[in-house]
């Protein structure tokens, strides 16, 4: 097996151009996002909620 320096020297160059773009970009990912939102959380929310007053209501 080979050790760590071995394996990350392969495939690259010896001086990279600083104006060579990276195959593997670090973080970050797509400029927007696609996000469901919170919108399911307030829903059980609202609906605990609802079934506490209910229950209060009905064996107040």
């Amino acid at each position: 097996m080979a050790d760590g320096g071995d394996f990350y020297s392969r495939d690259r160059p010896r001086d990279p151009d600083p104006e060579l773009e990276e195959d593997r970009p670090r973080g970050g990912g797509p400029e927007d996002p696609h996000r469901r939102g919170n919108w399911p959380v307030w829903a059980i929310v609202l609906a605990v909620i609802a079934a506490f007053v209910v229950l209060t209501v009905i064996f107040g």
